[in-house]
């Protein structure tokens, strides 16, 4: 009898696991980091003092489980860990996010995806195994998927995207709180809702097209932000491209910061953000090299130089790639980084 109860406990389990898909997804990386003056973003959050060179390394652990209806309707849901060097929260796992998906359109509930941070081009001048870029990624705050747990349990996301053929089309809807419950002023101040849209298209598989905005961006009121890129193969194995990002008055930043550490959102301006970039592939097919030039018309206390710039290389181990990058930023810092990454 009794196992005949194991065996049929078993085949319940099997037969559940082949109703649904369950998924872990992910990917590892360590190296190490240097920032000239130890204020450097990702090493120190407060910006203060510390040590130039550091090893920093992440694991993130994403937890997805699906199914399908019998009309085609797929739902899944989704949990990330992520541990962080130097992290408080790490190893938690963060606010959990509800989909739908059919026929292209994808509708996502809770700790969502937001249209600007998913637009295809934003972060293009990233470099490295640590897919950093001190100068070409925006400078204004809005919201993204959150690999944390949130601040405030009361945020609430609704994003949605519809791709078809080479297009592909976003919005999405960030309310801090949702339940009006807040009253820490000096955590969150007067919160907005924020608005955000983008759009991708590639033409002739060559030609990349990507913009977005962000309105009340990161939840700060009238602060809002624009992107506009695009990127052209000018041979099979290289690529050039150019963006554009207004980075947003500075408006209410009370309570939030801009993603640059040294922005003092009382007296400065972030202005808007030019960037120009590539990157190029050897005849052997495994080594990378990218690299970028960015210009800054901003006015903020920090900023020592108009003109950031930085070059990457990667190498692909085959289910690994080995990356390093030397740039310097608008307060004429350098930092360097080399690393390994392997996905899963």
């Amino acid at each position: 009898m009794k196992k005949a109860l194991i065996a049929s406990t078993a085949l319940v389990l099997i037969a559940g696991a082949a109703a649904a898909d369950v998924t872990i997804s992910g990917y590892g990386r360590t190296g190490v980091i240097y920032y000239e003056d130890a204020q450097q973003t990702g090493l120190d959050a407060f910006g203060g003092e510390g040590s130039d060179t550091q090893v920093i390394s992440r694991l993130r652990m994403n937890i997805d489980a699906a199914t399908s209806t019998d009309q085609g309707v797929d739902f899944g849901a989704r949990f990330r860990i992520q541990w962080d060097q130097n992290s408080d929260n790490a190893g938690e796992l963060n606010a959990g996010k509800l989909y739908i998906t059919s026929s292209g359109l994808t509708v996502e509930v809770g700790n969502t995806e937001t249209a600007l941070d998913s637009a295809g081009l934003l972060y293009a001048t990233e470099l490295g195994s640590y897919d950093r870029s001190v100068g070409g990624n925006a400078l204004g705050a809005f919201f993204a998927y959150e690999s944390e747990a949130y601040a405030d349990e009361d945020r609430l996301g609704v994003f949605a995207s519809y791709a078809l053929d080479n297009l592909e089309v976003r919005a999405s809807y960030i309310d801090p709180d949702q339940t009006g419950t807040v009253e820490d002023a000096d955590l969150f101040g007067d919160v907005k809702e924020e608005y955000s849209f983008s759009v991708d298209y590639t033409w002739n598989e060559r030609l990349e097209l990507s913009g977005g905005f962000a309105l009340n961006g990161a939840g700060n009121d009238d602060h809002d932000v624009y992107f506009v890129g695009a990127r052209y193969a000018v041979m099979e194995n290289a690529r050039i491209g150019l963006n554009w990002i207004d980075n947003g008055d500075a408006g209410d930043y009370e309570g939030q910061t801009s993603s640059d550490p040294d922005f003092d959102p009382e007296n400065d301006d972030l202005g808007n953000t030019v960037a120009l970039y590539g990157d190029y592939t050897l005849a052997d097919g495994l080594t990378n090299i990218e690299a970028y030039i960015a210009n800054n018309s901003g006015d903020w206390a920090a900023k020592e130089t108009d003109n950031s710039f930085g070059i990457g290389v990667n190498y692909d181990l085959g289910g690994a790639r080995l990356g390093a990058s030397i740039q310097r930023d608008y307060q004429e810092r350098v930092t360097a980084d080399m690393g390994v990454r392997f996905d899963f």
